[in-house]
Formats: structure tokens, C-alpha cells, sequence
């Protein structure tokens, strides 16, 4: 596939947002959302006075802003508003712990902060414990219903206080982008904290553009007919494309919901707004089966999974009860989207598909020699969608960015047929009997069977030392929970002895990440 060429001034709100106009696109709805629907010239006013509203605070090129926000057009106002001046966007989840919203504050040194209404009396308390914030800005947390915020404005504090409204509503709805290079910081995205603390990945102009031609492009084929919903939000990395630049990159439209991503939420947005594609991870689209009302899907012609591996028993299922086809695949915060994947035309459930053009993988051993397919080792990755550093985390930055590689912390290994099989993060992997066993091989045959809705498996100690595998078990709704010998037995027919678990514990959850990855370190240390 030919290098993507980006100019080397480019800012990506002039790119994803103005460029719609400038191609004729400005009357396509770009944003549909419960009581509210907004095309592109809207979209761009709203960018442009959130832009400048951003400016009369005195925010400067590179200046952070952090975001709380929810899923809305305003989110992308001020993220593109924020981008278009040349400052930082940083979007973290809203429903961060208040110490949590604290820390994004202090490690990213946010000049400013903008927060949905209904967490501010928990997180205000906190905020003189953050030297750097200069101003905050509230605002609903259902902005399409476009009701006043009922916060009073607080005394006696360092930092000025504003609505969003009301910063934006005077603000000129004109705005000339910032004189960014492609290499200038553009936006920070926090990691999940599946392995240890959050850490900031800074991304620069380009990598937006990067992402949308290789994966957007290339494998979705993304066009100005498409309507995406992501049930996955705008704060997490692969929930912004699917949800913002994706679609923006091509004048199609977009479906936001605010509320927490129930499946029966979900599921009524899909029959309400009719989406294309549609985006989520693996513990949704299980939910979503366990719904026993019967919905239409039929106006998706593709799912979309990332985050965790899809079982293979839950696409077929998906597939079978919906006649949608799921394409998995896996991304990371560090590369900022998608990057082996399934796609239309060649799917092998249970993997994680194949390279996607433009980028690089290999397969290594411990000291970084490349494996021979079929044997499992640590996956690399190469592309120029890569966040370039980890924000004030030098050492980590070394260890996880090798020269032009991304060690992704994913054990993997290659199919004969050049499929990537994910086999679990690195830390995750056990040392049964002598041998490796991973942890998703045997989740995943557990999946299959009838009562069980979701499994992690970790290694625990027997009373010899030795590690033996232990299953975390959620049973679907009323569900009778199956004997320990009869679900032995039922795994001995499809795993060798090794791999199957000495103890199984039901439950009513698994932990998890606020991206929905499954936490298995908190399983193994309860």
C-alpha cells in the first residue's frame, strides 16, 4: 500500500471538520443524537465558537485542556475547537473517581477543565490540589437536551468558572486554524490501566489521518453513506474514531448517546438511528444476546470489535441471531486505532485477522528474536499512527517504544494461513505442567458452553506450589450453574488436561477496565 502523504502544515480540525465544507458536504447530518441532529455547517460553528471561547480564556498553543465529557457534539466542539487553536484536547472517561479526575488534571497539567454538571460537586472539593488549572467549564450531562446548568458558580477560588453556553454562544462563529505542523502535539489519550497506572500517549497532527487511511479506508471502506455508532466512547481511542474522525473524514454521520452502554440502550439506538456500522467490544456484544427481545439490526452491514478477543463462539452467535458479521480485531491507545483486523470477505472467527496494510508486526522471543510461525511470543508492531511518548513517563516510554517498534505487551503467535491468534497479554500467560497456556484458548472454549456468558482464567497455586488454571465463571441470566465435574468434562472434550481448570468460582461480573478489558491481575490478587 502507497505511504500516506500529509502535508506539513496540517491541523486535523481543518482536515475532519472544515474540509466537509469546503467538498460541499456542509448539509450532511454529521451528529445524530436523541432530540438533536446537526450537519456539518452546525457542526463547524459550534467547533468554531467553542474554538474561540477557548481563546478569550487566554489558552495557547499546547495548552492541555482535559475533558469529562460525554458522548455529544459538544465533546467534538471542543476537542476540534480545542485542536483548531493549537491547544491540547485530553478526553478521559467521566466517570473517572474524583482522585482519578485529579491525577488526569496534574500529570497532564491542564490549564483548562471541562466537566459535565452531575460529577462537579465531587471532583470541586479536590481542585485546589491542582496547581496549574486555570479555568473550569461545565456543562450537562445530556447536552442535547440543551437545558441550563443548575451549578452555582463557586467562591473564593483561583480558577475562573464558566458554562459551555454561555463561553460559546458570544464566541464568532469564524475561525482560522492554527499554523500546525504535522508533527505538533495534537491530542493526549490516557491508557486504560489494564497493566498499572494510567499513562498519557501523546499524538501528533498526522496520526488521525494515518489511522483513517489504513483502517478507516482500507478495510471499512467508510463512505459518505455510512452512519457509525460506537457503543465504545469518545474518550477512549478506538471509540474516537469509530465515532469522530472516521466518519468526519468522509462527510458521513455519526450517533451519539450519553448514557452508560447498557445493551438494551444499545439496541434501541440501533433500531432508532439505523446505523451502518456499528462498534463495540466483546463483553457488549455477549449482552447483547442476552437480551430476549427480539430487535433489527439489519441496517448494519458490519460490526466492529475491539478491546478484549472475541470469542468465536460469541460471533457465531451474533451472527446467527442478528445476521450481522463481526470484524475483530486490535488496536491499542499507543498506535490510536486498529491495526490486524478481520475484514469483509475474510473473516476466521477466534482470530484476530490479519496485518493491515501499512503497518508492521513481528512475532519475538523474550530477548526481541523474531519466532517462527505458530510458535507464541510477544507481538511488535510498526506504523506511523504511533503516539510519540509517553507524557512525563521517560522510562516507560523506553521500554514500550523500541526504536521504530511498539511492544505491545500481547502474546500472539501465527496461524499458517497468516491469521494472528491472541493468546493474552504477557502478564497474563501461565506455566501449567511445563507448558505455556493461555488464558483466552481456554476462556473461550468456557464461553462455549450453553450456561456460561463470560469467563477469565488466572493462575492459582495448589497445595504443592505448583500453578494450575483457575476459572472465574458469569453464568447467563437464569442460568442453572453447571457442576464443576460436568464443566470439566465438558472442557477435557475440546482442551488437553493441562489446560483445563483445577477450580472454578462463579460470579456475578469479572473487573474490568472502563474500556472493557477484563482485569484478570485483580483475579489473581483478589
Amino acid at each position: 500500500m502507497p505511504a500516506v502523504h500529509v502535508p506539513d502544515q496540517f491541523n486535523i480540525a481543518s482536515y475532519f471538520i472544515d474540509r466537509n465544507l469546503e467538498l460541499g458536504r456542509g448539509k450532511n447530518i454529521a451528529v445524530h443524537e436523541d432530540g438533536r441532529r446537526l450537519n456539518y455547517e452546525q457542526l463547524s460553528e459550534m467547533v468554531n465558537r467553542c474554538g474561540n471561547g477557548l481563546r478569550s480564556l487566554g489558552l495557547e498553543a499546547e495548552n492541555r485542556v482535559l475533558m469529562a465529557m460525554p458522548d455529544s457534539a459538544e465533546f467534538v466542539a471542543v476537542f476540534f475547537g480545542a485542536a483548531k487553536i493549537g491547544a491540547v484536547p485530553v478526553p478521559v472517561n467521566p466517570a473517572s473517581k474524583p482522585e482519578d479526575l485529579l491525577y488526569f488534571l496534574n500529570d497532564s497539567g491542564a490549564r483548562a477543565f471541562l466537566v459535565q454538571e452531575d460529577i462537579w460537586p465531587q471532583i470541586a472539593p479536590l481542585l485546589p490540589r491542582a496547581p496549574e488549572l486555570r479555568h473550569v467549564v461545565v456543562l450537562p450531562a445530556v447536552p442535547a437536551q440543551q437545558k441550563n446548568i443548575s451549578v452555582e458558580t463557586p467562591k473564593g477560588v483561583r480558577y475562573s468558572f464558566h458554562s459551555l453556553s454561555d463561553l460559546s454562544k458570544g464566541a464568532p462563529g469564524n475561525l482560522e486554524p492554527a499554523a500546525t505542523s504535522k508533527d505538533d502535539i495534537a491530542f493526549f489519550l490516557y491508557t486504560s490501566g489494564s497493566t498499572g497506572g494510567p499513562k498519557g500517549a501523546v499524538h501528533l497532527q498526522h496520526d488521525m489521518l494515518i489511522s483513517t487511511e489504513l483502517f478507516s479506508r482500507s478495510v471499512l471502506e467508510f463512505s459518505e453513506k455510512d452512519i457509525a455508532f460506537s457503543a465504545s466512547k469518545l474518550f477512549f481511542a478506538y471509540g474516537l474514531g469509530n465515532g469522530s474522525y472516521f466518519p468526519f473524514s468522509v462527510g458521513a454521520g455519526t450517533v451519539y448517546c450519553p448514557l452508560r452502554p447498557k445493551p438494551e440502550t444499545i439496541l434501541d439506538y440501533i433500531e432508532a438511528f439505523r446505523p451502518t456500522l456499528f462498534f463495540s467490544v466483546p463483553t457488549l456484544y455477549a449482552a447483547m444476546l442476552q437480551v430476549p427481545d427480539k430487535k433489527d439490526l439489519s441496517s448494519i452491514r458490519y460490526g466492529v470489535s475491539a478491546g478484549e478477543a472475541l470469542p468465536a463462539e460469541i460471533y457465531t452467535r451474533f451472527q446467527e441471531r442478528f445476521g450481522v458479521s463481526i470484524l475483530d480485531g486490535i488496536g491499542s491507545t499507543e498506535m490510536l486505532h486498529i491495526f490486524i483486523s478481520n475484514r469483509p470477505g475474510d473473516i476466521r472467527p477466534g482470530s484476530s485477522g490479519k496485518l493491515v496494510p501499512g503497518y508492521q508486526a513481528k512475532i519475538v522471543d523474550d530477548s526481541g528474536k523474531e519466532m517462527p510461525p505458530g510458535e507464541i511470543g510477544n507481538l511488535w508492531i510498526s506504523g506511523d499512527s504511533a503516539a510519540a511518548f509517553y507524557w512525563r513517563k521517560h522510562e516507560r516510554t523506553k521500554q514500550t517504544m523500541v526504536g521504530d517498534w511498539l511492544v505491545t505487551g500481547d502474546k500472539y503467535y501465527i496461524d499458517p494461513d497468516g491469521y494472528f491468534c491472541y493468546c493474552g497479554r504477557a502478564d497474563d500467560m501461565l506455566r501449567c505442567s511445563g507448558q505455556w497456556v493461555s488464558p483466552v484458548e481456554v476462556e473461550n472454549v468456557i464461553v462455549s458452553h450453553p450456561a456460561v456468558l463470560e469467563s477469565a482464567v488466572v493462575g492459582a497455586e495448589d497445595d504443592d506450589g505448583l500453578t494450575k488454571p483457575k476459572a472465574y465463571v458469569v453464568l447467563k441470566q437464569g442460568a442453572r450453574a453447571p457442576a464443576p465435574d460436568e464443566l470439566r468434562a465438558f472442557l477435557k472434550e475440546k482442551l488437553t488436561s493441562h489446560k483445563v481448570p483445577r477450580w472454578f468460582e462463579f460470579v456475578g461480573e469479572l473487573p474490568k477496565t472502563a474500556t472493557g478489558k477484563i482485569q484478570r491481575f485483580k483475579l489473581r490478587n483478589p
